[in-house]
């Protein structure tokens, strides 16, 4: 046992308290309030599912009950004050991490070079200089507006046309950025016309890079194992992960302590003592009921929220139907600092249609939790569209 320990019921209020979920937000949600809840978050994962909201605003309402997702574009392609790029997945990152984002571009560059056999094809760096002059030439371009006569509409990576394989190739490796979205269609322009000069021309040496993203990482973590604190941005390798906290120890940087876990074993990880000291004052969250997306940041690690809160969740899009436990696209929802369920909801015309909700092992729904859960659908239906919620027969499954 080390000398520093972290019960659990603490444990999740700090990271919660790290994601903003510990007390209700009371910002606007939008201008430099946004930008604040990015900067405290470190990214919003994007995704294109639209059941009920589309993560990337899930995530943000969660945080901000006033949040609409007109200010997110408005902060990408308007403010520049975020872009668009990859952390473990495509992501909104804040604008002044950019220049942090340059290691990842050259190693996301060397990796496709490495990987994609279509670089190693004749012709494929012509293909390269032809979209680069297109859109210098022409402005923002999508991957439906380069390439000559190539089959459009693919299914996916593995059917692209070359063009759109030399848009991604662009935009990985930092050449192109995003510059906006029409619908949920991204749009490309060159680096300089988009990312202000302030970070397009700032500089950072690899190992500056590295430390900030250890940092970065294990401040909105509050805790971590090497290995989830390199997975966080995706930035650094484990190899440099493990260096690092292993550096950092030394230099009495980090500590480690024993982190308790939902089924009471410890985990061995690393933080700081501010951190396990203001883990010792953070208030106990409110009761509310909240409605998280499958990509919540707080959750997004599976094992690791298997392991602090005791729940076990996959996303079932890719099972065949007649296979799933749950439904297509199931949201975990949160009680205080447990998840109480998860909920098959979906956007049906002027309505939110609450299909079923299952709880989890040892909660009981009794009236007034009910009542918290159908108030968090009250709430979410401005940020869905929708006027009314409506509940199916049944909809209630232990």
């Amino acid at each position: 046992m080390t000398q520093f320990f972290l019960s659990n019921d603490r444990a999740r209020r700090l990271f919660l308290d790290r994601h903003l979920l510990l007390e209700p937000g009371t910002g606007s949600g939008k201008g430099s309030d946004l930008d604040t809840v990015l900067g405290a978050l470190g990214f919003v994962q994007v995704d294109s599912i639209n059941t009920l909201s589309r993560a990337h605003d899930l995530i943000l309402w969660s945080r901000r009950g006033r949040y609409r997702p007109k200010a997110l574009s408005q902060a990408v392609a308007h403010h520049r004050t975020a872009f668009e790029h990859w952390t473990h997945d495509a992501a909104v990152i804040p604008m002044p991490h950019y220049p942090m984002w340059r290691l990842k571009f050259a190693r996301d560059e060397a990796r496709m070079k490495e990987r994609w056999t279509l670089w190693r094809r004749e012709g494929w760096h012509d293909e390269i200089d032809k979209v680069t002059r297109h859109v210098a030439d022409h402005g923002p371009a999508s991957s439906l507006d380069v390439g000559d006569g190539e089959r459009k509409g693919s299914s996916g990576w593995w059917d692209w046309h070359p063009s759109k394989t030399a848009l991604e190739f662009l935009w990985r490796s930092g050449r192109l950025a995003v510059c906006h979205r029409e619908g949920f269609r991204k749009f490309y322009d060159l680096s300089e016309r988009v990312i202000p000069p302030e970070y397009l021309n700032s500089w950072r040496e690899e190992e500056e890079i590295i430390d900030w993203a250890m940092g970065a990482a294990l401040d909105r973590l509050g805790f971590g194992t090497s290995g989830e604190l390199a997975a966080f941005f995706d930035i650094v390798t484990r190899e440099e992960a493990k260096v690092w906290c292993r550096e950092a120890l030394a230099a009495g940087r980090i500590v480690e302590a024993d982190i308790e876990m939902a089924d009471r074993s410890v985990r061995r990880s690393f933080t700081t003592e501010a951190h396990l000291d203001s883990a010792s004052s953070l208030p106990k969250p409110s009761q509310r009921v909240r409605l998280l997306s499958p990509f919540d940041p707080a959750l997004r690690d599976r094992s690791r929220a298997e392991r602090l809160f005791g729940f076990h969740y996959r996303i079932e899009i890719f099972v065949p139907e007649a296979n799933r436990r749950y439904g297509y696209y199931v949201f975990p929802v949160m009680e205080g600092e447990r998840v109480i369920g998860r909920l098959d909801a979906k956007r049906d015309g002027d309505a939110i249609r609450v299909r079923a909700f299952w709880t989890e092992a040892r909660v009981r729904m009794g009236g007034g939790r009910i009542a918290r859960l159908t108030a968090e659908l009250e709430r979410v239906k401005h940020l869905a569209g929708a006027d009314h919620v409506t509940f199916c027969e049944g909809w209630l499954r232990p």
